[in-house]
Formats: structure tokens, C-alpha cells, sequence
């Protein structure tokens, strides 16, 4: 049994103009993740990877379709349940200028979770403490801002604070795209370090197939609100069936300029096909 189950998933927007029709974002999505996993969720912007993530976080509502988690519907949920709910699902957002308090020292944003679901303040600290080493983090942290960091060290936090309820599975938003490379390349370390030690599952979201192919056991590959291909990670990333992922992975760098002119002539190829 899949700890996540996303079966036939519809989401409507609202659309643009007086008396305009809803706008079907996302028609009727199959997917699921096992406990320990990582499924990378990849596609261009627009493609309705994030709507996926929020749905799940339960932050949209669904037009149609079914979200289970641990065999129970949570696509409706609200209120105390959906708090309930929210102890086992967490999120690591995009922007890690934005994600945290500005106002509050990193103790209290970490200990704010753990409060909330009963903790004692003291309980709560000695538990930020052993966040902060486990995200490579000195205990020092507790005492300072989110401005004294830099944004490597703020994503390290907002995965602490994501930890800090000991969730089953942690829905990712493109949450290295705001970091440079040398400080991806970390992250997404720490990311399967912590799966690891602890055995969360990741929603991994990114439009960036080389750090989709890094991480995930497997890809999902979303086109204008269509599952077009889905797979291991290294066959999806490395032999991929669907043209859309073919032009994906033409898109990515590489290092080699040969390689690179090979795949700008032939991405070209493809779009005039």
C-alpha cells in the first residue's frame, strides 16, 4: 500500500473576464508515493506540478478526483482534521528569503511546531538543538535571526522546521531553484541524508530534470496538466519515451560544448518536427 495515492486529480482556476468558464488546470492525475520514496514531480512552469503539491497540502480545493494518505481521503479535509493531518505532511517551500519569520530567532520558529502539538518549552529546545545538527547547522543558530544566514543556511532551517513534527512524507517546491549550484549540490545531499537516517518520502518538485534525475527513485513528467510519462528516475532521465521529457532533457546543460551544440540542433530538430 502507497503511503501517498493521487487518483484521477482535477483542479479548477477560476477563469479570467466576467461570467468566464472555470479553467481545468489539471485533468485527472494518477500518481503515488511509498513510504521512503522520492517521486520527482518535473515539467516546465505552467505545467501544473505546484497545483499537484498544494492540493495535496490541501491549499486548493479539488474539482474531482481523490487524495488518500495512509489509506484515508484527505482531499477534503479541513479544520482539525486537516491539522491533524498536517503532523505527517509538511513542506519546504521555494524561497528561503521568504519561507521563515523574519521577526522570530530560529529557536522559536523551530519550536513553534512542537508547542503547538504539546511539547514543553524545554522539550522543545533540546529537539531544535538536535535539528539544527542534523541539518549541519551549530547550536549557536537558536539565538540568531534568518537575516544573519545565508540562503543555503536558510533552506537548511526550513527543512529543520519541515522535520520538526517527524513527518511521514515532505512535499518539496522547487526548493533549490533559488540556490546556487555549489549550494544545490548540498541540499539536495542533505535531503537524502535525512531520508536516510529517518525514512520520510519526499513529492520532490522541480522544473530542472538534471536535479530531478539527482534525487528521486521516481519521475513523473506533468505537461499543461497531463502525466505524460512516469518511470524509474534513471530511465525517465537518461531514455526518456515521451517527446515533451526528450525536449527536457535536450534543455539541460551540460558541460561539454559539443554536447551542448548536439542538443540545441536537435531540440531544434524536435520543434520543427
Amino acid at each position: 500500500m502507497s503511503l501517498l495515492e493521487v487518483r484521477d486529480l482535477r483542479v479548477n482556476f477560476p477563469g479570467k473576464g466576467f461570467r468566464a468558464k472555470p479553467v481545468e488546470v489539471l485533468h485527472g492525475i494518477d500518481l503515488h508515493v511509498d513510504e521512503g520514496e522520492t517521486l520527482g514531480l518535473v515539467g516546465e512552469s505552467g505545467s501544473g506540478k505546484t497545483t499537484i503539491g498544494r492540493a495535496v497540502l490541501g491549499l486548493v480545493p479539488l474539482s474531482g478526483g481523490e487524495i488518500r494518505f495512509d489509506d484515508r481521503s484527505i482531499g477534503g479535509l479541513s479544520g482539525r482534521k486537516r491539522h491533524e493531518v498536517a503532523k505527517d505532511i509538511q513542506v519546504v517551500f521555494q524561497d528561503p528569503y521568504t519561507s521563515l519569520n523574519p521577526s522570530l530567532t530560529i529557536g522559536d520558529i523551530l519550536s513553534e511546531p512542537l508547542v503547538v502539538q504539546g511539547a514543553t518549552p524545554r522539550d522543545a529546545r533540546a529537539t531544535v538543538r538536535m535539528l539544527l545538527d542534523q541539518v549541519g547547522l551549530p547550536a549557536n543558530a537558536v539565538e540568531r535571526l534568518p537575516r544573519e544566514f545565508s540562503g543555503g543556511q536558510r533552506q537548511r532551517i526550513a527543512i529543520a522546521r519541515a522535520l520538526a513534527p517527524g513527518p511521514r512524507l515532505i512535499v518539496c517546491d522547487e526548493p533549490v531553484s533559488a540556490l546556487d549550484l555549489s549550494t544545490q549540490a548540498l541540499v539536495l545531499e542533505l535531503f537524502m541524508e535525512i531520508q536516510r537516517a529517518t525514512g520520510v518520502a519526499y513529492l520532490f518538485i522541480s522544473h530542472d530534470l538534471a536535479v530531478i534525475r539527482h534525487i528521486s527513485h521516481r519521475v513523473a513528467v506533468l505537461y499543461r496538466g497531463d502525466l505524460v510519462e512516469t518511470g524509474p528516475g534513471p530511465e525517465v532521465t537518461s531514455r526518456p519515451k515521451h517527446p515533451y521529457t526528450e525536449k527536457l532533457l535536450l534543455a539541460a546543460p551540460v558541460a561539454d560544448p559539443i554536447e551542448q551544440r548536439r542538443r540545441r540542433l536537435e531540440r531544434e530538430r524536435l520543434a520543427s518536427a
